[in-house]
């Protein structure tokens, strides 16, 4: 499967909690709870790391196929671990669970846009965050904001 960065999707600003947000559904205008999850990272606090995986967690105990839980989690923790180490700004993560999929984005404060490198051998554990959610998310991309940008992933629920 051929995966491609794409552009779209709001992001809300909020504080720190897992909850549910009204939406409207496709039919009739019925009302539907959609889980949302929003946290607000503080500027190098790498502890937000394991926190917001195990919000994440929580979130998703029962959503999706087998293991695409723990590839939210993995993809979740580049965002947020590029968001805190290449910035020095605080930084927020809006995690919304549809019927369909996942999206997670992370907002930050500056406005350089992340790059994709090969990562060297003598790099340790640098340089791949960006790959992973490149080759295991089903779509990704980078949205400019009047400060700052928003990197997202999408994981569909029922994919293997």
């Amino acid at each position: 499967m051929k995966r491609q960065a794409r552009g779209g999707g709001p992001i809300a600003v909020g504080a720190s909690s897992v909850e549910t947000v009204e939406g409207k559904a496709a039919s009739a205008g019925e009302h539907t709870r959609t889980p949302q999850l929003k946290r607000r990272l503080g500027r190098a606090d790498l502890r937000a790391v394991p926190e917001a995986r195990r919000a994440l967690r929580e979130l998703l105990r029962h959503w999706g196929r087998p293991g695409r839980s723990d590839i939210a989690e993995l993809l979740t923790s580049e965002l947020v671990t590029n968001a805190l180490v290449h910035t020095d700004h605080d930084a927020v993560l809006t995690v919304t669970v549809g019927p369909g999929g996942l999206r997670v984005e992370v907002r930050d404060f500056v406005a350089r846009r992340p790059r994709l490198c090969v990562p060297n051998a003598d790099d340790g554990t640098h340089g791949r965050g960006i790959i992973l959610v490149q080759s295991l998310a089903d779509a990704w991309g980078v949205r400019a904001h009047g400060v700052g940008k928003a990197v997202w992933f999408e994981l569909d629920a029922g994919a293997a």
